[in-house]
């Protein structure tokens, strides 16, 4: 399940870029903006604040569902829908870096919902 946490070929070309700020896009439309991203191989994410959306709700996505990133357009796209996204579990800055269980509950959820 390694791959989920590590970007696809259609969105490596952005190493060493900043997404901070970019659109995100669900595969049924938009979910809010990139607030946070890492690169770290094996282990790379975004989080995005979905706004008004889910109520501000900021979420956590593994790499491996960013289908594509458009830098011209500033966006990323994801390969989940808003629902698979809106039911993801619940993204909290403290908990994913101090339980090592939440990665997992995380991977888990996407891993068996669309990859």
């Amino acid at each position: 399940m390694s791959e989920l946490w590590s970007y696809g070929p259609e969105s490596r070309s952005t190493a060493g870029a900043s997404l901070i700020g970019f659109k995100v896009e669900a595969a049924d439309g938009h979910i809010g903006t990139v607030d946070e991203h890492t690169q770290d191989v094996g282990s790379a994410y975004i989080v995005v604040d979905t706004g008004p959306w889910i109520f501000g709700k900021e979420v956590l996505l593994p790499a491996g569902t960013v289908g594509r990133v458009d830098m011209e357009e500033r966006t990323v796209h994801v390969s989940r829908t808003k629902d698979q996204i809106k039911n993801a579990p619940e993204y909290d800055r403290e908990k994913h870096r101090g339980d090592p269980g939440y990665r997992g509950r995380v991977g888990d959820y996407y891993g068996r919902d669309g990859s």
